[in-house]
């Protein structure tokens, strides 16, 4: 389908500047729970209270930057402030959105990561870490719906291609059907395994699963054309080509990640926010089992509790969760490291905006598209499930075990707030710390 022509034209400006670092900035500070909150403020800001922007012209932004790498719902800021005010009103808008809960993280990092920090510093950071496992198992929770109903609409594409390639045998979508499903668990079970095991390339997994989804849907024909195209026209060949591009793709993702494990600490630093903010589907949450390894075994720049300290204030502080990634900085290189790493983890969602904007209409109704996320979305709702466990099994103090306990009974049985049981579990490492427990 042709791209929506509003899209396609030139953005013309029709609020002003001042106004989107306003509005965006007051988001930036008030956008405290995560992508759902701050999917909430932009419509209420932009469709319901001044109609700026349609409800379909929403939705569509939110379809098109659910299917890019990075955080979503800064990518969806940028992408409202470029509709409304130009390239220069993205930059803006991004800008305000993104400091505030920026400046906030690094300020609290300074406490947290303190070399000696007070006796309720250290409360906080443990009883909010052992909440963290459990946010991570919600997220995955939450996440696994959406990814199924993905792979459930590729797998319907592809049984009905291969009912016409195979008149009148309705068993072929029955066959589809059970093999989709199969390959659904299989890209679940081999991020939960990488997320442990393939430490650095655990993005080169999750390209790779997308690629294998993508490859298993397109010779199904999904495209409606069916296999015997590619013999009667001679696309066979372009399609080598093409798998032969994305395996050369794959040797180049391999080599960086390998260059990025030898590299010095700016280097690896830099390497890491780029997995964070130009390659990590399925998420924010992603950011987890994508830093964990890195930043605690292979660069050893935090201990696992200061990780599980970095995941809680990317929750508790306003903005993208991605924000996490400043911490991570903070550790390794200190101020100017957590600001490169927040420069390099965002900058790639600002390119995706600007460059890619024009064309999201067809780039969402993309088969391609939805077929590579039917792949790498269940491997990275698998690798936060691992990461996830990884980090349970971190913990180091009776007490951290049942507030562990206590925010699983709260997030995924009784599904509360993700930024309530953090602050109770900081609230409950507190009171011992100061009672002299732990």
């Amino acid at each position: 389908m042709a791209a929506d022509p509003d899209l396609q034209a030139d953005v013309t400006p029709h609020v002003r500047l001042q106004v989107i670092a306003r509005e965006w900035g007051r988001i930036g500070i008030t956008g405290f729970g995560g992508p759902p909150a701050h999917i909430s403020l932009l419509r209420r800001l932009c469709v319901q209270r001044n109609q700026w922007l349609s409800a379909t012209e929403f939705e569509d932004g939110i379809a098109a930057t659910s299917l890019l790498p990075g955080p979503a719902s800064t990518q969806l800021a940028i992408f409202c402030a470029w509709r409304l005010a130009g390239p220069l009103g993205a930059i803006v808008g991004g800008a305000c959105f993104i400091l505030p809960g920026l400046i906030i993280i690094l300020a609290l990092s300074v406490l947290f990561l303190a070399a000696s920090p007070p006796d309720w510093i250290t409360g906080a950071a443990a009883g909010a870490g052992a909440a963290v496992p459990a946010v991570a198992l919600s997220a995955a929770i939450g996440l696994a719906p959406a990814s199924w109903r993905r792979a459930d609409a590729a797998r319907s594409a592809a049984g009905r291609d291969e009912s016409r390639i195979w008149p009148g045998w309705r068993g072929s979508r029955l066959v589809t059907g059970a093999r989709s499903r199969a390959r659904w668990l299989v890209y679940v079970i081999a991020g939960g395994v990488a997320a442990n095991l393939a430490g650095p390339y655990l993005v080169a997994v999750l390209l790779g699963c997308g690629l294998a989804e993508w490859l298993a849907t397109g010779r199904s024909g999904r495209d409606g054309s069916g296999g015997d195209r590619e013999g009667r026209d001679g696309t066979g060949g372009d399609r080598a080509g093409r798998d032969g591009a994305w395996r050369g793709r794959g040797g180049v993702l391999v080599a960086l990640a390998a260059k990025g494990v030898t590299a010095g600490v700016l280097g690896s630093l830099v390497w890491v926010a780029i997995k964070v903010g130009a390659l990590s589907f399925g998420g924010g949450f992603v950011i987890i089992p994508l830093m964990q390894h890195d930043a605690v075994h292979t660069y050893h720049w935090m201990t696992t509790a200061q990780f599980l300290s970095a995941v809680a204030l990317g929750q508790v502080t306003p903005g993208p969760v991605v924000q996490t990634v400043a911490v991570v900085g903070y550790a390794a290189a200190g101020l100017a490291g957590g600001l490169l790493a927040a420069v390099v983890a965002f900058a790639p969602s600002f390119v995706f905006v600007l460059a890619g904007g024009p064309h999201f209409d067809r780039f969402r109704r993309s088969a391609a598209a939805q077929a590579f996320l039917a792949g790498s979305g269940p491997a990275a709702i698998g690798a936060i499930v691992g990461a996830a466990f990884t980090l349970g099994f971190g913990l180091t103090q009776l007490w951290q075990v049942a507030v562990l306990a206590g925010a699983i009974g709260w997030l995924v049985v009784l599904r509360r707030g993700v930024v309530s049981a953090i602050l109770a579990s900081a609230g409950i490492g507190v009171i011992l710390a100061l009672a002299g427990v732990g």
